[in-house]
């Protein structure tokens, strides 16, 4: 239990900090230190360290001098081109996975995937908690699909997008104060992986492309649906 723990405060502390950034709080340029943000979140300062180290990996942070970090200055259109590129790379894998076939442990790896997704949002409402429940189930199914297509080349692309701003699929960016309308949100995006694994079975190559290539923007575009600023229109972005 405590480690479940440890890991379930780490993950809120960098979703709080991703948040923080996309809505301009830290400014691009500023220098974030440990203490300062532990006690902003009200937290020790070791799931903070290991947040920045996150951080950086996911193109947010700078890292300056030995052990300092600064907030990176990012544009719209950098955010855009990256989540495009994203789109463009796991479309490919859904199309060759769809192509070649899901084999019985990849279906059920997704199909737990949405199962857990399922049994999230059938309550009907968004807990804080919840945040990090899908957050985990979401990398799973992306990581699930490019994995099982067998491409190095795929993955080591989409791992250098990944460090670019809000371009990876772990970047889940959900405001805790409009957890009402972040649920619609998520809602659509799980909607879109059901849609995605039942082109993957099919064979539909084309359209398991087409899906995630769409499914990209869920985070950058959708949010205006619900009454929520897109990543996009953060402040940070230059």
């Amino acid at each position: 239990m405590p480690e479940k723990s440890d890991k379930n405060g780490r993950l809120n502390v960098i979703a709080s900090l991703r948040k923080l950034i996309s809505e301009g709080v830290y400014a691009p340029g500023e220098r974030l230190k440990e203490l300062h943000v532990a006690e902003r979140l009200q937290v020790s300062r070791m799931p903070v360290r290991l947040a920045f180290r996150t951080l950086e990996q996911e193109g947010l942070l700078q890292k300056t001098g030995t052990r300092g970090y600064v907030v990176r200055q990012f544009s719209e259109e950098d955010v855009l081109c990256a989540v495009e590129v994203r789109g463009a790379l796991e479309g490919l894998a859904a199309r060759r996975l769809a192509e070649q076939g899901v084999t019985e442990e990849v279906g059920a790896q997704l199909r737990d995937c949405l199962s857990r997704g399922e049994a999230l949002l059938e309550k009907g409402y968004l807990a804080k908690a919840d945040i990090e429940v899908w957050a985990t189930l979401n990398q799973e199914f992306h990581r699930a699909i490019v994995g099982a297509t067998g491409s190095r080349v795929i993955h080591d692309a989409i791992a250098r997008n990944d460090h670019l701003p809000f371009a990876s699929a772990d970047s889940i960016v959900i405001d805790d104060a409009a957890l009402d309308r972040e649920y619609g949100k998520l809602r659509m995006a799980h909607a879109q992986h059901q849609l995605v694994f039942q082109a993957l079975s099919r064979g539909e190559g084309a359209r398991a492309e087409m899906l995630m290539r769409e499914h990209a923007y869920i985070g950058l575009r959708y949010g205006t649906l619900f009454g929520l600023g897109g990543v996009g229109q953060a402040p940070n972005a230059t």
